[in-house]
């Protein structure tokens, strides 16, 4: 669960709440209700880290997709394990 403060802790817990936000987000809320987030740069950096990288990874799953959907539509598949087996090794003798 991730800490949620009001923020009058800011003013009566903030070494409390700079330790938390060294290694995580922490939320703030006003009159009960989500307003804030606190962090450091680093757990900041770390953030747009993974969402950048996620973001990526979409990106490469949906053109891997649109291309095995280009694939079939052409006819380039295989019917069985073994044509697929098959093809690798085709294609390993051609790069020997």
């Amino acid at each position: 669960m991730p800490p949620i403060y009001p923020s009058t802790a800011l003013k009566n817990q903030q070494r409390e709440i700079k330790q938390l936000a060294d290694t995580q987000i922490v939320y703030i809320t006003e009159n009960g209700r989500g307003k804030y987030v606190f962090m450091s740069e680093n757990v900041l950096q770390k953030q747009i880290d993974s969402a950048v990288e996620n973001a990526l990874y979409e990106a490469r799953m949906a053109e891997a997709l649109r291309e095995s959907r280009e694939d079939f539509a052409q006819g380039r598949f295989y019917s069985s394990r073994a044509d697929l087996l098959a093809a690798v090794e085709r294609k390993r003798a051609q790069h020997d």
